[in-house]
Order: C-alpha cells, then structure tokens, then sequence
C-alpha cells in the first residue's frame, strides 16, 4: 500500500483520498470530496464538494463529478459521461440540498452518457455510450438509447432465449441452468374448430394455485418483477403476444422469451424473476401458489444475494 500519487499540474484541495489512488495532470477536486483506494481519475476531470467515490474506480478524461454523486466500488466512468445535480437549474440560484445520483457497486457508464439528478444505477449495470437515462437502472439491468431503455441483462446467456426453441418437442417439464427453474412444454390441440391449451395443477404445472393475476398494456420501455419470493412459487404464460423472462439464482443467470400459450415457466422461491420486452399485445398470465403477503416479497437485489449467498 502506498500513498496516493498526485499530478504536480493537479489541483487537489482535499485530503481524504486512499491509498494507491492516482490523480492525473489537470484534475480539480474540492476540499469535501472524498475519494477511495485505488482509484484513478484521468486528466482533465472535476470533483466537487459534496461526492464520494469508492475503492478501485476509474474516472476516465472529460467528467465533471458533482454535489450529491455517490459512487460505489468498482465504478467505471467513461469519458465524457455527464452527472447532473438539479432537475430545473437557473443561474446563480442554488437549491438548499442537491438531488442525490447514486451509483451502485460495479456500474459502467459509457463514454458520452448522460444521467439525469436523483436516480440510482444499479450494481453492476451497464449504460451504454451516448444513452441519457432518465430513471433508475435495475441492478445488472443493460440500457441504450435516448432515453434509455432496457435491452438485456448483463451475465444473461440468451444462446437459446426462446422457451419454444430451448423445449423439446414433447409436452413436459425441461431443467434450466437457473437452480430450481423449469420450461414447461403444455399440451396443445388444434383442429378446424380452433385450438386448446391446457395445464392441470400439481401435475404439469408443479404447485397448487391460490391466486392468479394478469399482466397487459405494459409500455414496451417498462420492466416489470424485479424481485424474488421466500415461500411462493410462481408460473408465468404469455397467453398473447410474447415477453422475456429473465431468472437469476445468484449464481446463474438466464433469459427466455415467452411467445406461445402453450409453454409456461415455473419461478421457485428464492429466484430473481424480471420480465421485460413486451409485446404492444402481450397479455402475461402468472399462477401463485400464495395469496399476495407484501412481506414474501425479496424487493432489493443486495439483500437477495445475501440471502443466497451470492455476491451482488
């Protein structure tokens, strides 16, 4: 461990800064900031008062750090990516308190981006070159675009994404690489008067129901679940339409598009569960083996790693 190496052509006010951090040649940081281990901050950047940065971060050339911008551990900021502090500014009025940006443990944010005041990027997440985000990221959420949406999760293999392509093709029940999570194959009849799909409880589907609900009309930008159970398992059929479904155990990470009325996958307890890229159609029906207890609910990603047992 050594002491942090500041560039002679640095301007650096502040003294809480780690060890091994490198700060390079025409770098600002003001006599709040507070600055981890090992990070380095390349020329030419900013770091006002009120931030905080973590261990071994990478603040790359062009960024400018302001009041209210948290960062966690192993942040990686691209060049030129943009932080902004407050949602209606005008000049030389200051708000009482700067709008807090957080950004959680493992982030990237990519060269150019821009992140809008007050909102939270999830650990791990991944925000590509030039995308303006508007909201909060989901932990190892993928976003693009202006504004930015979710286009994939990070660690997610999608080498057979379809559940109808991933099935074999007899009815029944086919293991994943996510613990506990099964694809299952339903029965389908088709005949000149139309077809028919049917599902029998505790047989192909692997639980008694006590409740049902439906999801439909979602935005396309919109993602829904986010969160895990501790007792209720759950089964999801797209009867309209098609949505992704991504299945997380802490250790494995899978994602698979449900695009038939004849094929269901079954969520146990303790599995992340997020579902996304809707269909304008789509129509997701899910069976709980539960009535609906606010406290089976897993809502935090930290916390369900650490239930697990799994790094966030």
């Amino acid at each position: 461990m050594t002491l942090p190496f500041i560039h002679a052509l640095a301007n650096v006010q502040s003294t809480t800064i780690g060890a091994d951090t490198r700060i390079w040649q025409f770098v600002v940081v003001l006599a709040g900031a507070q600055i981890g281990q090992d990070s380095n901050i390349c020329s030419h950047c900013l770091i006002e008062n009120d931030v905080v940065i973590g261990d071994r971060v990478t603040v790359k050339s062009g960024v400018q750090l302001w009041d209210g911008l948290r960062v966690g551990d192993d942040v990686f900021i691209g060049p030129n990516a943009s932080f902004a502090n407050d949602r209606f500014p005008r000049s030389k009025k200051t708000p009482e308190k700067f709008l807090q940006t957080m950004l959680e443990t493992g982030a990237s944010i990519g060269a150019g981006a821009t992140i809008l005041p007050g909102i939270t990027i999830g650990s791990h997440a991944m925000v590509a070159a030039g995308a303006v985000v508007t909201r909060s990221v989901p932990p190892n959420a993928i976003v693009v675009g202006n504004p930015a949406k979710i286009v994939g999760y990070v660690d997610a293999d999608r080498s057979k994404v379809a559940a109808n392509e991933s099935l074999a093709a007899d009815v029944g029940a086919q293991a994943t690489q996510v613990a506990g999570v099964s694809l299952h194959r339903m029965p389908r009849v088709v005949d000149i008067r139309g077809s028919l799909t049917v599902g029998e409880f505790d047989r192909s589907i692997p639980f008694s129901a006590k409740r049902y609900f439906m999801v439909f009309d979602v935005p396309s930008v919109e993602t829904r679940g986010e969160h895990a159970h501790r007792v209720c398992h759950q089964f999801l059929i797209c009867v309209r339409g098609s949505c992704a479904v991504v299945a997380d155990d802490g250790a494995h990470r899978q994602e698979f598009l449900l695009d038939r009325p004849d094929v269901g996958i079954h969520l146990p307890p303790m599995v992340w569960g997020i579902q996304y890229k809707y269909s304008a159609d789509a129509v997701l029906l899910v069976y709980a083996s539960h009535y609906y207890d606010n406290t089976d609910y897993i809502r935090n990603y930290a916390e369900f790693c650490q239930l697990v047992g799994a790094t966030a």
